[in-house]
């Protein structure tokens, strides 16, 4: 006779489908083929692409520009070009400080857009990432990283820090439109920040800034930046308000991750609950709540989803290794232990969380006994800030490699009756 599997076993599988399901449904291919479709552009074509998703989004929309096309750059993070696009040049930068292979990659672009007139075309492909990766400072470049790292390490947003790197860089804040104008810039993007704020994604190099040099050096000062006096004054300057050569579509939001998750609940036959796709707390404590709630509705007799979508934070008190996803999965494991009918994951999108070559992180009502049996501490794991080699342990990893896209996390709660 078949023995039965286990409740965990089924909730395991369901968790693989989900992730494989939500990732696809926000892969850049499609999302840039809907938005190129029907597009007709007279004059000659040109092609920038920047970010992390930045060589998926140009190879999906080199197919589609064929008539005038007169060559591209893509400019994107470390080990994310996946090979040769006819016609375009393919730089990889660092992030998320920039580094000199950045500047290259953006000084390309620039000279590929010079001298454009009112009746040619950049189409702008734009992903997560941006920030880092498309610069062209108005400091020295030592200096701009130091600037980035002082914000980091206060822990400023990232409103906070593309507010200031806005003014300290020649292609963020609308620069890169007025750049290229007259020509026209046909923006696709793909967002990476809650709320969809166009001007703060990558520092909204083709879209008019909304923050002030009031707000700017108001940051600045807060967080007790050491600026030199170039700094300062660029500070001051005001970034463009208004640009009218510029068309912008949104490709790809965490809403549509989270949403794209939940169908794949709900094909699977639970009952999905979006909590949030503004998820923007410490990312233990997402655990943590997350937990509760399985707490509270384990006994139910549904199978039930509950999800979230967003960016949570870690503050560093350990030396760990790890990730926001992968802390998350930990920090519910204590919360959910014993229970035999609950699973936690939680995933980023781009495949990489932290510092790690995982994605993110898996755990059930198994996974902390399950470390104790290894002779590993759950509980010191989570203060150190250790939780890629505490998963690691037991199986907990979810690794997916890089994605070739980049819309936030997504967080998943399941619970799953008994068969």
């Amino acid at each position: 006779m078949q023995e039965k599997s286990k409740p965990v076993d089924n909730l395991r599988a369901d968790a693989e489908k989900i992730i494989t399901r939500a990732i696809a449904a926000v892969l850049p291919d499609a999302a840039v083929e809907r938005a190129l479709k029907g597009k007709t552009f007279l004059g000659r074509v040109y092609l920038v692409a920047a970010g992390k998703a930045a060589w998926q989004m140009a190879h999906a929309a080199r197919a589609c520009l064929q008539d005038n096309f007169c060559g591209g750059v893509v400019v994107t993070k470390y080990g994310h070009v996946n090979g040769e696009i006819a016609d375009v040049a393919c730089f990889e930068g660092g992030h998320p400080v920039p580094d000199e292979n950045s500047l290259r990659g953006t000084d390309a672009a620039l000279a590929l857009t010079e001298d454009l007139t009112e009746s040619d075309t950049v189409v702008f492909l734009l992903s997560g990432g941006g920030s880092a990766l498309f610069e062209k400072p108005l400091l020295p470049l030592a200096e701009l990283q130091d600037v980035t790292n002082q914000l980091l390490a206060a822990g400023a947003d990232i409103v906070e820090i593309n507010t200031i790197r806005k003014r300290l860089s020649a292609v963020k804040g609308g620069r890169f439109a007025r750049h290229c104008a007259p020509a026209q810039v046909f923006a696709v993007v793909l967002s990476d920040i809650l709320g969809d704020p166009l001007d703060m994604i990558a520092s909204g190099p083709t879209y008019p800034d909304s923050s002030s040099c009031a707000q700017a050096l108001d940051i600045a000062k807060r967080y007790g930046l050491r600026l030199s006096e170039r700094a300062w004054a660029l500070l001051a300057q005001e970034t463009p308000k208004t640009l009218t050569n510029v068309e912008t579509q949104i490709t790809g939001s965490v809403r549509e991750l989270c949403a794209a998750a939940a169908a794949a609940c709900e094909a699977l036959g639970y009952e999905p609950m979006i909590l949030t796709d503004c998820l923007c707390c410490e990312a233990r404590e997402a655990g943590s709540m997350l937990a509760s709630i399985a707490r509270t509705h384990a006994r139910d007799g549904k199978n039930l989803a509950f999800l979230m979508g967003g960016e949570t934070v870690v503050h560093l008190r350990g030396k760990g290794l790890g990730g926001r996803n992968q802390e998350i999965a930990l920090s519910a494991a204590l919360g959910i232990e014993g229970l035999s009918n609950a699973l936690v994951f939680s995933v980023g999108s781009d495949g990489t969380d932290g510092p790690t070559d995982a994605a993110g992180g898996i755990a059930d009502g198994e996974t902390a006994q399950l470390m104790r049996q290894k002779g590993v501490d759950a509980v010191q794991s989570l203060n150190d800030n250790d939780a890629y080699h505490a998963l690691g342990a037991v199986g907990g990893l979810i690794k997916t490699g890089a994605t070739g896209t980049n819309v936030n996390d997504v967080t998943v709660l399941l619970l799953r009756t008994a068969e």
